[in-house]
């Protein structure tokens, strides 16, 4: 169920990919590298749900925690995904909803509900690589990128990893320049992302620190996100994961925002 975070690394694309003819004897293609990590990352199971501790470090070391719980049901295998986000924890966020409908043929449709002023918020198209409840994760992490945003190349083919420099389509529509992920060649699981800044420069890095097999799955357990402008880290451990739970279409509506379902509550 962390795939939904991890997301927040993969960013894959199934169009416009080029392959490096050097590692093309010993690699499979960019195309079916791209194929079965996008499935890894987001698709265990035919939904999932995850409880999240997060903790958040600023540059001179403080710290704050949030403790939510993330419901997920895919519509179709690799293909559209919803994505149900309840707070528990500290109680200026308690009770508080994200809820995002991924697509693939356009922009995704996210959501926020704010308790205290009991008010449900869109949130633009524009804000989606905004900071994600004051953590070093963004909005689109929660989901991933669009698989249809970047440009994929294979660079390098080690002894554990597929490395693949991604470029963005539309370079105006985000802050970086380009991103490098590391792909487990085992699992395809996508291990490390270092995005660069508009002058080149390494700003951001998302990675696994722990993964363990959730009923035949590999997961993500531990992951993450280091500034390296702004300084700070956020840090989300992942526990009572599971898949195959059976969620109902109607909990990822409006309706299920002021009053969330018995799923994310128990």
């Amino acid at each position: 169920m962390n795939r939904i975070f991890f997301t927040l690394l993969t960013a894959l694309s199934l169009l416009s990919f080029t392959n490096n003819a050097p590692f093309a004897a010993e690699s499979p293609a960019v195309e079916e590298i791209v194929n079965k990590a996008n499935l890894a990352s987001y698709y265990g199971g035919d939904d999932g749900r995850a409880e999240i501790s997060m903790t958040i470090t600023d540059s001179q070391g403080r710290k704050r925690n949030r403790e939510f719980v993330i419901l997920r049901k895919d519509i179709k295998d690799g293909g559209d995904q919803l994505f149900f986000v309840y707070f528990k924890k500290p109680s200026d966020v308690r009770k508080m909803v994200f809820m995002v409908h991924k697509h693939l043929d356009k922009d995704d449709d996210r959501w926020l509900y704010l308790p205290a002023l009991d008010l449900v918020k869109r949130i633009a198209a524009a804000d989606k690589r905004t900071s994600f409840v004051g953590s070093h994760f963004l909005y689109e992490d929660v989901s991933g990128r669009s698989i249809v945003d970047d440009n994929h190349e294979l660079i390098q083919t080690t002894g554990d990893s597929y490395v693949l420099k991604s470029t963005p389509k539309d370079p105006d529509s985000v802050e970086f320049s380009s991103y490098t992920i590391w792909i487990d060649r085992n699992n395809y699981m996508p291990m490390k992302a270092e995005y660069l800044d508009k002058e080149g420069r390494k700003y951001r890095t998302v990675e696994a620190l722990l993964i363990k097999d959730i009923q035949g799955f590999p997961t993500v357990v531990k992951s993450r996100v280091k500034d390296h402008v702004a300084k700070g880290e956020t840090v989300s451990e992942f526990t009572n994961i599971k898949y195959n739970v059976g969620l109902a279409e109607k909990i990822f509506t409006e309706r299920y925002l002021r009053r969330p379902p018995k799923a994310v509550r128990k």
